[in-house]
């Protein structure tokens, strides 16, 4: 049985596009697909790996439109960025911007388990290719970006954690591409 898909999802991605094209005077459709990924089901060696990876799909399938989202937030706001003239309004934009996004992820942020929080940094550098840290240090500057370094510290993260899709990350990437895909 499938499970219903949300098209409003941004993790989820149209896995067939069909279309026409002109070619000497003659209309040929053609159907394009998206990635269909094909790979042995999981083994596990117990129980205990078995509910570990159903968590880890869960887990992905919670944060990974966040982080979609967070890449949104960056490409937009630096577009935007470049359209101010002066270091002093883009300091008040920023902020301004800062406190929208405190306002609008905090309630959802608080809903997230420790692991949770944690796959979200990671998937936050596979989505912007910079850690968390990287990029809001680009956009706040590293002393506000260095204060909530240390706040996730105190709590047991880093927002420095990076992503590792051919190494520690290798289960977790084959998770989201299938998650992507619709598959999962």
């Amino acid at each position: 049985m499938c499970a219903q898909q949300d098209y409003g999802d941004p993790t989820f991605v149209p896995t067939v596009k069909v279309g026409r094209v002109l070619i000497g005077g003659d209309s040929v459709q053609y159907v394009e697909m998206s990635p269909v990924y094909v790979s042995p089901p999981p083994t596990f060696k117990n129980k205990r790996q078995q509910q570990a990876y159903v968590r880890l799909v869960r887990n992905v399938k919670k944060v990974l439109p966040i982080a979609k989202e967070v890449r949104q937030i960056l490409i937009e706001t630096a577009e935007y960025l470049e359209t101010i003239p002066t270091k002093k309004e883009k300091d008040e934009h920023m902020k301004r911007v800062e406190e929208a996004i405190v306002k609008e992820y905090k309630p959802r942020m608080k809903k997230l388990t420790f692991a949770q929080g944690k796959l979200l940094i990671k998937l936050v550098d596979r989505e912007c290719n910079s850690t968390a840290y990287e990029a809001m240090k680009a956009f706040i500057g590293p002393v506000r970006s260095g204060m909530w370094q240390a706040f996730a510290w105190m709590f047991g993260a880093s927002l420095k954690k990076g992503y590792h899709p051919e190494g520690v990350d290798k289960l977790t990437e084959r998770v989201v591409l299938m998650v992507e895909s619709g598959q999962l």
